[in-house]
């Protein structure tokens, strides 16, 4: 009987099927799964990471926006929970059913927002132990941009207050089906608790928005709208938006909070 064709890379979807075997076995090796682990796929595609992973875990579900995709890996994997659905439309926590390893090839088109979605979900309540992903290596390198880099941006901020980013293996474009114009990373995610926590996520959000949506401003103009008193907090406010550690947004948003903003 003849095999049944895979279904081929959809670009809207943003899909780049990762077939190297050596990376696979790098990528496992890295996440040391136990087989009490609930992990969460994002983006499983073909299932090159989905094999090894259902190998060891038992509870592993995953999340597949492409129908053919997804009736694809219900047939191969009949014990893998398969989720058809859009991962920006999908509430995690409630797939988690406890503490969670998210893993993930993320669509690079795609790949700041889950991000965002998924420390929003921390805040709110998601039991996430650590996340795993594939990335573009430009986002992997703005995830763990430190201050006073050109790649420090509002996903570098967001990032670091919710966890510890580590950028662990470089893969080049050869590596994945249809191979991407770029090299990717793969990066670990650890949730942390900050240093000095914010005391309203809403605030640190909207201070980090403003002062990144005009990055070549300095603060002080940058954030005339928010009404701020920098010197107060000791940041000078001729300073510009990526020379300011994670404690500084959090100091910033501190104050627009008690100020009711």
């Amino acid at each position: 009987m003849r095999r049944a064709a895979s279904p081929r890379a959809r670009r809207r979807f943003g899909q780049h099927f990762l077939t190297d075997a050596s990376v696979v076995d790098a990528i496992v090796s890295i996440l040391a799964l136990d087989p009490r682990d609930r992990v969460i796929e994002i983006g499983p595609g073909r299932g090159a990471l989905t094999t090894p992973i259902a190998v060891v875990c038992d509870n592993l579900a995953v999340v597949e926006v492409d129908r053919d995709l997804a009736r694809t890996l219900r047939h191969r994997f009949p014990g893998v929970e398969v989720i058809e659905a859009d991962v920006l439309q999908t509430d995690l926590a409630s797939v988690a059913d406890g503490p969670v390893r998210v893993v993930g090839n993320l669509p690079y088109n795609i790949a700041a927002p889950i991000m965002m979605r998924l420390f929003d979900g921390c805040a709110s309540g998601l039991p996430l132990r650590d996340a795993h992903f594939m990335l573009q290596a430009e986002m992997a390198n703005r995830l763990a941009a430190c201050p006073g880099t050109r790649a420090r941006g509002r996903l570098s901020v967001m990032a670091q207050y919710h966890c510890k980013v580590e950028p662990l293996l470089t893969v080049d474009a050869a590596a994945f089906s249809p191979p991407p114009k770029v090299t990717s990373k793969f990066v670990r995610l650890t949730p942390h608790t900050p240093d000095t926590p914010a005391k309203n996520l809403e605030a640190l959000q909207t201070v980090v928005r403003t002062a990144f949506g005009q990055r070549r401003k300095r603060l002080g103009n940058a954030l005339q709208s928010l009404d701020l008193d920098l010197p107060a907090l000791g940041i000078d406010p001729g300073s510009r938006a990526e020379e300011i550690g994670v404690s500084g947004f959090v100091a910033m948003s501190n104050q627009l909070h008690g100020r009711g903003g």
